[in-house]
């Protein structure tokens, strides 16, 4: 709790960090790498129009869960500058070809720009998760923070270009394809170099040309010997290139697959729980928590979702910024309670027995708490808990279970949406049908 010895003792040791270069660096690319799937997301309604919006979701969500899936097993290959590179060139090709391509054109050109952007989120967040390990948990918590502020920079920059500044469909999506130079400019400009090269020596690894730590690269280290065995392996130009572990067997099929079990039961299907049972909220069930507007403070039913939405995020943000104060250990305890919010929320929605909205705002709220709080502290129990020398890996494979459980939620959340709209127009609130636009 605040003032005691051990919360102090958090502050203390946020504040003493080697370098604030590093969590600043961090942030930002958590911020970034999510803020285009928010970005497209809060774009649903403009990009597909009568279409269903988990066309949408799965197009966002989809080839990220491949990425995500297939990538563990070959990305260590790929030099950490050549990963960034290509994460921002496939995000920033992908929102100027959702952005440019003419409404006479298919929407199927539409999602492949979707697609592309997709793609490099996946990439990019197994890569900084894996990246995470060499810098120590304060980057992971940054890590965390930064994916977390993405949901309410996301909604809310595309509510401020097109709503506030009165930007076209078009140019806020234009706008948003330079986000990603900021990404180039965490990594190569903010993102301190000498624990890239300091960490490429320490792990065994290779560079093409080689060359030794300069004065600058040391100044670049941390102070302690504790973060010091945390540091990324990295290459420190683009042109460096890993080569395969020095045994020759730390990252075979075979070993990957085994630690990938490993991770199953304490990491991976605890995170997988808690994204299937909030997004079939956010996707198939929070539409249809709607209420009279006389006893609402909302002046039309289609304010409700956003303001759902909004709640949600702010949820996620901060329970995503809370590892430096609060950890939790037990990661299935805030699984199966975000289980409990959508049996309770689903039986809301068909029996309508909450007495006020304000009511199901504190659950949104506490959902979003839920959701943030398992992220974040599945990948911290993983830099405490699993060996070092498999931790790089399992912090960049475990990352698939929230893309999985997202894509399982779409289509879950399709289903409910309607067969839950339906039930209530059934029982006289047609309020749902009132939401929908097209």
């Amino acid at each position: 709790m605040p003032g005691s010895p051990a919360w102090r003792a958090r502050i203390t040791n946020m504040l003493a960090s080697p370098d604030s270069h590093v969590l600043v660096a961090f942030w930002l690319f958590g911020l970034i790498n999510n803020v285009l799937y928010v970005i497209v997301l809060s774009a649903a309604q403009d990009l597909v129009g009568n279409l269903p919006k988990g066309i949408v979701l799965l197009a966002d969500v989809l080839p990220s869960f491949i990425m995500k899936l297939v990538a563990p097993y070959f990305i260590h290959r790929v030099p950490y500058s050549l990963r960034i590179l290509l994460c921002a060139g496939l995000s920033a090709s992908g929102m100027v070809l959702v952005a440019t391509t003419p409404p006479t054109q298919t929407v199927v050109v539409k999602l492949l720009g979707v697609i592309l952007a997709s793609l490099s989120s996946g990439g990019g967040e197994l890569s900084f998760l894996g990246l995470t390990h060499y810098y120590g948990p304060m980057s992971l918590a940054a890590w965390g923070s930064g994916t977390g502020g993405a949901g309410l920079a996301g909604a809310g920059l595309y509510v401020v270009l097109t709503t506030w500044f009165g930007f076209s469909v078009k140019g806020s999506l234009l706008a948003s394809a330079f986000l990603p130079i900021v990404m180039l400019i965490s990594f190569f400009v903010i993102l301190p170099k000498g624990p890239l090269r300091q960490g490429t020596k320490d792990k065994g690894y290779e560079t093409l040309p080689e060359r030794d730590l300069t004065e600058e690269d040391i100044e670049d280290l941390p102070a302690s010997n504790a973060s010091a065995s945390l540091l990324a392996p990295g290459p420190a130009v683009a042109a460096a290139a890993y080569s395969a572990h020095p045994e020759g067997q730390g990252h075979t099929f075979r070993a990957n697959l085994g630690r990938m079990k490993a991770l199953f039961f304490p990491y991976m299907l605890p995170l997988l729980m808690v994204y299937i049972a909030e997004y079939t909220i956010n996707q198939g069930v929070a539409p249809t928590l709607l209420f009279p507007l006389k006893s609402s403070p909302f002046p039309e039913h289609r304010d409700f979702y956003p303001f759902y939405n909004f709640l949600y995020q702010l949820g996620v943000f901060i329970s995503r910024s809370s590892t430096p104060f609060l950890r939790i250990h037990h990661l299935y305890l805030p699984s199966v309670l975000q289980i409990g919010n959508l049996a309770l929320l689903t039986l809301q929605s068909l029996f309508n027995f909450v007495p006020s909205v304000y009511i199901i705002f504190i659950v949104v709220f506490w959902e979003g708490l839920l959701g943030g709080a398992v992220y974040v502290n599945t990948f911290a129990e993983i830099m405490e808990k699993v060996p070092q020398s498999d931790r790089e890996f399992s912090l960049s494979a475990t990352s698939v279970s929230d893309s999985a459980g997202i894509c399982i939620a779409s289509f879950i959340g399709m289903a409910m949406e309607t067969g839950l709209c339906d039930w209530n127009v059934q029982h006289g609130r047609d309020w749902c049908k009132k939401m929908q636009v097209g």
